[in-house]
C-alpha cells in the first residue's frame, strides 16, 4: 500500500466500523420494537426494509443525478467529499431519530433508520472503490476484508451496547423501564460521531475517480422499472402491514414475492438484451457485474435475514426461550462471525511467508473468538453456550487454506458450507441448530469481497458505475427478510430459515458460472 494512503486507508476503515454498528443494533431493536409496539414477525421486519431499502433508493438517485448531469457524481464531488456528504446525511437522520424516539412513533422510527441508510449508500458507494485504489489491484480483496473486519467489529459490539442502553443491563426484562433517554443519548452520540468523521475526513487525501461515465439510457430502463415496482408494492404493503388477518399475510407475501421476482427478471432479461447490443448499457454491458448485482442482493438479502429473524427464534422454548434483553450474545456472535472471517481473510494484505501466514491463519480466528467472548463476559452475558462455536471456526479455518485467498474459490467452498449448515439448523432443533445458523455469518464473512471483487474485475474505467449498481442490490436485505418474516407468521420461524438455501444456492451458482 502507498505509505501517503496509510492515514486515509485508516479513516476509512473507521466509517466501516460504523456501517457496521449502526446496521447490528437492529438485530436487538426489531425484537424490542415488536414487543414494545404489539407488531407480528412481517411488521417488525420493515425496519429492514427502510433500513437497507434507502441503499437502494440512495443509489438510485444517485445514479439519476449522473445521468442527467452526464458525468458519474464521483467524477463532480470525488471519493472523499462524496464520503462527507454521506456521513452528514447519515448524522441528519440520528438526530431524527432522537426525535421520533421522543415521539414513541415506529413510523417515525421507519423514517429515520431510512435517512441514516441513505448516508450510509452514499459512503458505501465511495468507499468500496476508494479501498480498491489504495494500493495494488492484488491486494484489493484484502484490504477489503481488512476494512470489512472493522466493520463486523462495531456489528460484534453494537447488539451488546444497545441491549445495555435498551435495558439497563443485559438481563433485564422489565420491558415497563426501558430508559428512552439514554437510547436519544445513544443517537445524539452517533450523530456527533458522523459529524466530527467528516470533518477529519476533510484532511485527507483524495483519489481521483476518473471513471469512463456513459449514459446508459437503457440500464436506467432496467433500475427505473425495479425501483418503481418496488415502490408501488411497498406503498400497497405500507396501506395494509396493520392488519392482522389471515387472508392479508398472504397478500403481503404474494406482493413481497412479486417484488423478490421483479429484480430477478428484470436483472436476467437485460443480460439477454445487453448480448444482443451493448450500447447504452454501460456497466451493465458486463456480464460478470450483472450476474454479479444478483449475487450481492441474495448475499446481503439472506446475511440480514438470517440475524433480524434469530431473536424471535430464540424466544422459542426449542431454541433457548430467551427474552428480548437475553439475545444479544448470540446476535453479538453471529456479527462477530463476520469479524472472525474478515480478519482471518485480511492477513493476506501482508506480505508474510508462508509459515508465518498460516500460524496468522490458526491464532487470528482464534483471537477475533476471544475477543468476542471477553466482550460478551465483561457485560455479565453468558457465554458458555458459546464455546462450543469453536469447531465451527475450526471448519472456517479450514475453508481458508484450501481456497488459498482465491475469490471464486472461497465463494465455492463457503457457499456449500453455508447451504449445508442452514440445512443442518432446519433439521435439527437447540443449540446445534443455532450454531449452525449462526455459522453462516462465518461463511459469509468472506462473500461481499469476494462477490464485489469477481464483479468489477475487468470492467476498466466503469467501475465507479459497476459499484454504484452493486451497492444498490443491498435491496436485497429490505426484500428478503420481510419475506422470511411473512413465512414466520404464516408457517413457524423455524420452518422460515429455509430461504435463505435459495441464496447460497446462487452465490455458488455464481461463483461457478464467473471467470476468475
Amino acid at each position: 500500500m502507498r505509505t501517503n494512503y496509510i492515514f486515509s486507508f485508516s479513516t476509512i476503515s473507521i466509517i466501516f466500523f460504523f456501517w457496521g454498528f449502526i446496521a447490528s443494533t437492529n438485530g436487538i431493536f426489531i425484537p424490542f420494537c415488536k414487543n414494545f409496539f404489539k407488531l407480528n414477525q412481517f411488521q417488525s421486519q420493515l425496519i429492514d426494509f427502510s433500513f437497507y431499502g434507502a441503499y437502494f433508493f440512495g443509489s438510485y438517485t444517485l445514479y439519476l443525478f449522473s445521468f442527467l448531469i452526464k458525468k458519474n457524481f464521483l467524477d463532480k464531488w470525488g471519493y472523499r467529499n462524496s464520503i462527507i456528504y454521506g456521513l452528514l446525511l447519515s448524522a441528519i437522520g440520528s438526530f431524527l431519530m432522537i426525535f421520533s424516539l421522543k415521539l414513541k412513533s415506529f413510523n417515525f422510527i421507519l423514517f429515520s433508520l431510512f435517512v441514516v441508510a441513505l448516508g450510509f449508500s452514499l459512503q458505501q458507494i465511495s468507499a468500496n472503490p476508494f479501498v480498491i485504489k489504495l494500493g495494488d489491484k492484488e491486494n484489493a480483496s484484502g484490504r477489503l476484508n481488512f476494512s470489512g473486519g472493522l466493520n463486523s467489529l462495531g456489528t460484534t459490539i453494537g447488539p451488546i451496547i444497545i441491549s445495555i442502553v435498551l435495558f439497563g443491563s443485559i438481563k433485564n426484562t422489565n420491558y415497563d423501564y426501558i430508559n428512552f433517554d439514554k437510547l436519544m443519548l445513544m443517537y445524539l452520540v452517533i450523530a456527533i460521531l458522523f459529524t466530527f468523521s467528516a470533518f477529519i475526513l476533510s484532511y485527507i487525501k483524495d483519489v481521483k475517480s476518473n471513471s469512463n461515465f456513459e449514459n446508459s439510457p437503457k440500464a436506467l430502463i432496467s433500475l427505473s422499472i425495479i425501483t418503481f415496482s418496488i415502490l408501488l408494492i411497498y406503498a400497497i404493503i405500507f396501506n395494509h402491514y396493520r392488519i392482522n388477518v389471515v387472508y392479508n399475510n398472504f397478500l403481503i407475501l404474494i406482493l413481497l414475492l412479486l417484488s423478490f421476482i421483479i429484480v430477478i427478471f428484470v436483472l436476467n432479461i437485460s443480460y439477454f438484451w445487453s448480448r444482443k447490443n451493448q450500447n447504452g448499457w454501460g456497466a451493465m454491458k458486463y456480464p460478470q457485474l450483472i450476474f454479479g448485482m444478483i449475487a450481492i442482493f441474495f448475499y446481503v438479502g439472506t446475511e440480514v435475514s438470517i440475524q433480524s429473524n434469530l431473536g424471535e427464534l430464540l424466544m422459542k422454548k426449542k431454541f433457548g426461550g430467551l427474552t428480548e434483553s437475553q439475545i444479544s450474545p448470540f446476535i453479538s456472535m453471529y456479527w462477530g462471525s463476520l469479524m472472525i472471517g474478515r480478519w482471518t481473510a485480511a492477513i493476506n494484505i501482508f506480505k508474510l511467508s508462508n509459515k508465518i501466514y498460516y500460524i496468522f491463519l490458526f491464532f487470528v480466528p482464534l483471537i477475533a473468538f476471544s475477543i468476542i467472548i471477553f466482550s460478551n463476559y465483561i457485560t455479565n452475558n453468558q457465554v458458555d453456550n458459546l464455546l462450543p462455536y469453536v469447531s465451527y471456526i475450526i471448519l472456517l479455518i479450514i475453508g481458508l487454506y484450501f481456497s488459498k485467498n482465491n475469490p471464486k474459490l472461497s465463494l465455492i467452498i463457503f457457499s456449500l458450507f453455508a447451504f449445508i449448515s442452514v440445512l443442518i439448523g432446519l433439521k435439527f432443533n437447540g443449540l446445534l441448530s443455532v450454531y449452525s445458523f449462526l455459522s453462516c455469518g462465518l461463511f459469509c464473512s468472506i462473500m461481499w469481497p469476494c462477490i464485489f471483487t469477481l464483479s468489477i474485475k475487468n470492467i476498466g474505467n466503469y467501475a465507479s458505475q459497476g459499484s454504484s449498481f452493486l451497492i444498490m442490490m443491498i435491496l436485497g436485505g429490505a426484500i428478503i427478510p420481510p419475506i422470511q418474516g411473512i413465512i414466520a407468521d404464516i408457517l413457524d420461524i423455524h420452518i422460515s430459515y429455509f430461504i435463505n438455501l435459495i441464496s447460497f444456492a446462487y452465490i455458488g451458482f455464481y461463483a461457478l458460472l464467473i471467470k476468475n
